[in-house]
């Protein structure tokens, strides 16, 4: 015959109660305390992590790419924090700052609120080409896309460029000033831009100034870019334009060094004024074959009305004034007197 079960002691079964209690207790505990530290930032480092997120980008991409850019712990409490909140959906593509100091319910902040980063990428006034695209190139543009932008077949029947001679390249006709830039941005969107800013300088009223001139839109912009390069004072633009002019008309070389210089550079050689180029107005008379640099408003402003006066030479001193003369005495002297440092 069988023995009966003994039931266990009500003291026992208290005991096991308990022990199971604690049991999820602890590992309750244990988990809240594992998912509460991977929400905490990775560390305190302050350096700031410029993160791309692609359109289209899931919550997985965009976990893994927050883990592999050291911006957060766990991948799979990040997930677990970014669906209890219901914001699976809500993460914006673009480009963002991020920090290894904050916390996952900050990143998720920014990453869902859209609080995306812009850049300022700044063409300088008075910049040879290859320098724009180098300022492109730092600005995080692949050198590839950059060359690809840069070509000038892409923008045929802009505007500001239909006095482009057929084969010339985009010399001359980035505008100078500042564009936004942000993850989603082509170099080509920021060249479209600097072509239209152009466009706005090349009024109807300035190009009929350079037609009274006898200049076409492309040899003004020339003209300015020289201007450009050889002075910065305002006032002084309208005074240079008259010496270029003066001499176009006496068929007498401009003798512009960066002129000289910019055949030599392009060539891979260093700035030289005996280097032997279409470029060097010591060498070649009239206008160089085309701009040597971006050019400001003022510029083309003073290649379109310079000052009248009569002046045929001019130096720049080593105060920084520029010193005119209408004789090559005259300016012999002034070189003799003002230009001591510069002129060696």
């Amino acid at each position: 015959m069988p023995k009966a079960k003994r039931k266990l002691p009500m003291q026992l079964l208290t005991i096991v109660s308990i022990v199971i209690v604690l049991i999820f207790g602890s590992l309750g505990y244990a988990a809240v305390r594992y998912r509460n530290n991977n929400l905490k930032p990775v560390s305190s480092n302050q350096t700031t992590v410029t993160l791309t997120i692609p359109k289209g980008s899931s919550l997985a991409d965009v976990t893994t790419l927050l883990k592999k850019n050291g911006l957060i712990r766990n991948e799979w409490v990040f997930k677990q924090y970014v669906r209890s909140q219901g914001l699976q959906d809500q993460i914006l593509a673009g480009t963002y700052a991020l920090k290894p100091s904050q916390s996952v319910s900050e990143i998720v902040a920014i990453l869902t609120e859209g609080r995306v980063e812009n850049k300022l990428i700044t063409i300088k006034p008075g910049q040879r080409l290859d320098q724009i695209k180098q300022t492109f190139i730092n600005s995080g543009f692949s050198v590839k896309d950059t060359e690809a932008a840069f070509n000038p077949a892409q923008y045929e029947g802009h505007p500001a460029l239909v006095d482009k001679p057929r084969g010339a390249n985009l010399e001359g006709y980035l505008y100078p000033e500042s564009f936004q830039k942000d993850g989603t941005t082509k170099p080509s969107q920021i060249i479209t831009s600097s072509l239209d800013e152009m466009q706005k300088r090349l009024t109807p009223e300035l190009r009929a100034q350079f037609a009274k001139k006898g200049l076409s839109v492309y040899q003004g912009i020339t003209l300015a870019s020289i201007i450009e390069q050889e002075v910065s004072n305002l006032d002084d633009k309208p005074l240079v334009a008259q010496v270029f002019y003066k001499r176009l008309g006496m068929d007498m070389g401009l003798e512009s060094d960066p002129t000289a210089f910019y055949g030599a550079i392009i060539a891979g050689q260093e700035p030289s004024l005996r280097y032997d180029s279409p470029y060097n107005t010591y060498l070649v008379k009239g206008l160089p074959p085309g701009p040597i640099s971006n050019v400001t408003q003022e510029s083309l402003r003073a290649a379109a009305n310079p000052a009248n006066t009569d002046w045929l030479f001019f130096v720049a001193g080593d105060d920084g004034k520029t010193y005119y003369s209408k004789t090559l005495a005259e300016h012999e002297a002034n070189i003799d007197r003002y230009c001591k440092k510069l002129c060696n």
